[in-house]
């Protein structure tokens, strides 16, 4: 599609820093407030002598870097040779207030609280090692979480320094990175999220002639990393020898595991603060900068791309652009270390046209496709046109609602508005992400469930907790737990106004 709205669709609309400040205001009184400022271009040789703030604020420190930023917007080829400066104190004590407070301790077994006693002693000597050389990354505490298939992911819990300077690097990084992704690329991103991704994903499949949904999971991606290719491709843009250097020790810092420390020639820990941005640069290099290519050169038909993460959802007009570009992408991934998962992968008919078309077959309904936890089918509305429904997958559904049940027979014994106030702080975080236009039957389900879960803890109490009735206990879920409702606006409502072109 050649039109605007795929160009929305595929890429979205990156909104770039202006080049104009207000100018400062006369001082002169009598002045009223509906009076304009004027604006001037930004004086060349002080783009990077901004204006130092002085409180700890997220975001704060960046404002040094916006002539980074600038720099690799406005030269694409630039390669940055002067980035280790920006690591400053100011800039790691923001790093530290940006982490999570609550997170695991890492091989240091030092914690975000502890790390806070006497935290400007402790960054001074941290810029110090760091700016000396004698800074030194520690092994990765290699932890397991369980997945909805019953597997265990394996996750990496750095140390708490590693992940202020990973997190004072990815703030530098990103000044330059930001402006090359491209615009399907919504995984780990300044102000993107999951239902931005969906949101575009919805457009474009709406908006566009789309008959094919090719679904491409990468297997085990983060473990498969190669350094070499990973390096080369940061060296693309970023030429300090320091920052490189920095790089290159996560990377082959190693993972210990029961005691062991092994060695990593492939692969970055997953869950580090700098594993995010490195797979990003990683995919634009290997997969979205190519797939972009493709697109323009061999499609013969609409195409539409929606990445988050290692997840990408390509939508096709035509079945000889989708069995092609499928080809096309096990080769370009098998290049760079990656594979297609065999049973996540999957090319499918999905569109407007596609119930019409089984119907005439004589087949059953469209096969779905699964994307940032939303079942993706075909339907229609009350009029007849077209429509994508979205509900939770069914077995994080069906896993979450045993998961709360779990949770609710430990706390049976608790304080009843302790409990209360624990169980609607899961309802509305559930809510807050699934509760997107057409997912309301799911949603009652959800609530209806979990709630009469802690009825039936509450009965179990004691034997005096049979008297315990509905009446008296909706009284008691009313006062603590609002019923669920929809609180994401139709998709592409929200893209047209975060896209109004």
């Amino acid at each position: 599609m050649k039109g605007k709205s795929y160009k929305a669709a595929m890429y979205g609309l990156w909104k770039s820093d202006n080049n104009i400040v207000p100018e400062k205001p006369a001082n002169k009184k009598g002045k009223t407030f509906a009076e304009q400022v004027e604006g001037r271009a930004l004086t060349e040789g002080n783009i990077l002598n901004t204006a130092a703030v002085r409180t700890q604020r997220r975001g704060a420190a960046s404002i040094s870097l916006q002539g980074v930023r600038r720099k690799a917007q406005q030269d694409k080829g630039a390669r940055f040779n002067n980035l280790f400066h920006h690591i400053n104190t100011e800039l790691l004590t923001e790093s530290f207030y940006s982490l999570k407070k609550n997170a695991a301790a890492g091989v240091d077994e030092i914690t975000w609280h502890e790390y806070k006693e006497g935290l400007a002693e402790r960054i001074v000597d941290l810029h110090m090692r760091v700016h000396a050389g004698s800074y030194r990354a520690q092994p990765v505490r290699r932890a397991y979480i369980d997945k909805s298939d019953g597997r265990k992911r394996p996750l990496g819990v750095t140390a708490l320094e590693d992940k202020i300077v990973q997190q004072a690097v990815a703030t530098v990084l990103n000044q330059i990175y930001e402006t090359d992704f491209m615009g399907f690329s919504y995984g780990f991103r300044e102000k993107r999220s999951q239902h931005d991704a969906l949101d575009a994903l919805y457009v474009g499949i709406s908006r566009c002639k789309i008959n094919y949904i090719l679904d491409a999971d990468i297997s085990s991606f983060f473990d498969k990393i190669n350094h070499d290719w990973m390096l080369k491709f940061i060296e693309h843009r970023v030429a300090d020898r320091r920052m490189l250097r920095l790089i290159r020790k996560w990377l082959k810092v190693g993972i210990v595991e029961d005691g062991k420390r092994t060695s990593q020639e492939v692969g970055t820990p997953q869950g580090s603060v700098i594993s995010q941005l490195l797979a990003n640069v990683y995919l634009h290099y290997a997969q979205d900068l190519w797939a972009h290519q493709w697109r323009n050169r061999n499609a013969s038909g609409d195409v539409i791309t929606v990445r988050y993460a290692d997840d990408t959802v390509v939508g096709f007009q035509y079945k000889n652009d989708a069995d092609r570009f499928l080809k096309d992408l096990i080769v370009r991934m098998d290049k760079f270390g990656l594979e297609l998962h065999p049973l996540k992968t999957r090319l499918i008919e999905f569109g407007r046209f596609a119930v019409c078309d089984h119907q005439k077959r004589g087949e059953c309904k469209p096969e779905t496709f699964d994307f940032l936890g939303f079942t993706h089918s075909c339907s229609k509305t009350k009029t007849g046109r077209f429509l994508i429904r979205r509900t939770t997958i069914k077995k994080r559904f069906v896993q979450k609602c045993k998961d709360v049940k779990q949770e609710l027979k430990k706390r049976m014994h608790d304080n009843v508005m302790e409990t209360g106030k624990w169980l609607n702080s899961v309802i509305r975080g559930y809510q807050n992400y699934y509760a997107v236009p057409g997912n309301m039957d799911l949603m009652k389900s959800f609530y209806d469930q979990t709630t009469r879960a802690w009825l039936h803890t509450l009965r179990r109490r004691s034997h005096k907790g049979q008297n315990f009735t509905w009446k008296r206990f909706e009284k008691l879920i009313r006062w603590l737990i609002p019923r669920v409702r929809i609180v994401h606006p139709f998709p592409d409502q929200r893209f047209q106004r975060y896209n109004p072109r």
